[in-house]
């Protein structure tokens, strides 16, 4: 398979079935129970190589990428096709970290130091707010957000797992998610160990489910304690589940680290055996060459999110160019959109490749394909689910994403990985797949009522502010800003 020349083609439909009786209403129906053709764009395959196919195609059996055909080759007889002439034809893009209910707070408190955000703000609407319906309503309403911005997989830190896992099944898209740890009462349970007593159920429970993907997520070391971390991560690790957690985001936390268990943030995740492949360090802004060894060496990934680390004013940009030499996987993440505030990673993508040029001084740092690369394979490998995502190799799921660039913004077309970073938006995302199953066509969200996510999250948004203003008066400050 050569790497082919780029070109940008326009001279067709988007859909087109080759034998009417095979497509029915819907072709993403064809694609579970049989095959289908995404044929005629350019298929960025993200393998080793980076082999990229001008013309190229990619077939799908049931929920699985069968094969890639160049623009030459010829193309197998009654097999729906979904016809990609001027798309760029991309892996699902990997979000390694977020609170995809906090959709629901998205603009809540702005301008602010992180632990401000997080102790006067967030955590108590948390407290007043957060219940079963809300959590199915705002992770539904995140997980519209994603597909419809070309986002597949996502990462997920929250309360309520079973609800939100209702809701990435319904909406069809692929999630990590599950028990959340925290050192205080939560709105789900009263402490850690109540969290973690029915855990396993749960990781049982999901254990073979074809999009969800069960973990375990601990908050912090700065909300709970070392011993609790390391229940949480066994229970991953016996499960040989993903874990997450927020690790080195503050310049205060290795200080309250080690004061709580006499070292640094990595260097206790160390000691208890948590930094294998599969756990995923959100931020990891503040670390030393000693604490990118320690994350080398045990095989733990890297969840950058600069976006939400600019807004916060997080004053140093996490050493993505010095993990990435020393051979950590690094994905990117967006954050919950109450600190970010969108959960589209292209915007992450741009948003990367110009900190750490900026940052280092360098106009080669980060350049745009190993940026999209982080977007993809990158993230897979950061969740330890490579095998089955992250490009679009035979073998793999079929997580697709078709770009239209027939647009003002994205013509002409010289390098599609400078395009993917510096032009594209998830705006222009036209048609996703998840597991071999066509969930956004025509910029349209096929799997659930959207209509209807909006009007709960209006809904759940005066309720929000009514607490907001309550909790404000009592403090002696003001919300501004009318409702929407």
């Amino acid at each position: 398979m050569n790497r082919a020349k780029v070109m940008g083609r326009t001279d067709a439909p988007l859909l087109v079935c080759v034998l009417l009786a095979a497509c029915s209403a819907d072709p993403g129906e064809a694609t579970r129970d049989g095959r289908l053709l995404i044929d005629g764009g350019t298929v960025v395959v993200m393998d080793e190589a980076g082999t990229v196919l001008e013309g190229g195609a990619v077939l799908v059996e049931g929920d699985a990428i069968a094969g890639l055909l160049d623009e030459a080759d010829p193309r197998p007889s009654g097999v729906p096709v979904l016809d990609a002439t001027g798309h760029l034809v991309i892996p699902g893009l990997v979000n390694t970290h977020g609170h995809a209910a906090m959709s629901l707070f998205r603009g809540l408190a702005d301008d602010m130091p992180l632990m401000t955000w997080l102790d006067d703000h967030i955590f108590p609407a948390e407290a007043a707010l957060v219940d079963p319906e809300f959590v199915y309503w705002g992770t539904l309403l995140s997980s519209i957000e994603m597909l419809k911005s070309g986002t597949t997989t996502f990462a997920d830190m929250y309360y309520f797992r079973d609800d939100a896992a209702r809701a990435v099944i319904d909406a069809g898209i692929r999630a990590v998610l599950g028990p959340h740890v925290i050192g205080f009462p939560a709105p789900d349970f009263g402490s850690p160990e109540a969290s973690l007593r029915d855990a396993a159920q749960f990781l049982e429970r999901y254990r073979d489910h074809p999009t969800l993907v069960p973990g375990t997520a601990a908050h912090s070391l700065y909300t709970t304690s070392l011993d609790d971390v390391r229940e949480t991560a066994r229970l991953a690790i016996d499960f040989g589940a993903p874990f997450q957690i927020h690790a080195a985001e503050d310049a205060s936390e290795f200080a309250t680290a080690n004061e709580l268990t006499g070292m640094g943030v990595v260097e206790a995740l160390a000691s208890i055996g948590a930094l294998r492949p599969g756990t995923v360090l959100a931020h990891a802004i503040y670390l030393s060459e000693e604490d990118i060894a320690r994350i080398a060496a045990g095989g733990a990934g890297i969840s950058h999110n600069p976006e939400s680390n600019l807004k916060l004013g997080i004053r140093r940009a996490a050493p993505v160019v010095e993990a990435l030499a020393a051979g950590i996987p690094v994905g990117l993440g967006t954050d919950g959109a109450a600190s970010n505030n969108n959960l589209d990673l292209f915007d992450e993508m741009d948003t990367a490749a110009k900190l750490h040029k900026f940052t280092n001084g360098d106009p080669t740092a980060l350049p745009a394909e190993t940026v999209f690369r982080m977007a993809t394979m990158g993230g897979a490998r950061v969740l330890n689910l490579d095998d089955r995502i992250g490009s679009l190799e035979p073998g793999k799921r079929a997580d697709i994403v078709l770009l239209d660039t027939r647009r003002a913004g994205l013509t002409p077309l010289y390098h599609v990985y400078s395009h993917l970073v510096y032009a594209a938006r998830g705006s222009d995302v036209s048609t996703v797949l998840v597991n071999g199953r066509i969930v956004v066509r025509d910029g349209r969200i096929l799997t659930v009522d959207e209509a209807e996510a909006m009007e709960r999250a209006h809904a759940f948004g005066a309720r929000v502010r009514a607490v907001v203003e309550r909790v404000a008066t009592e403090a002696g400050t003001a919300v501004g800003g009318p409702p929407p």
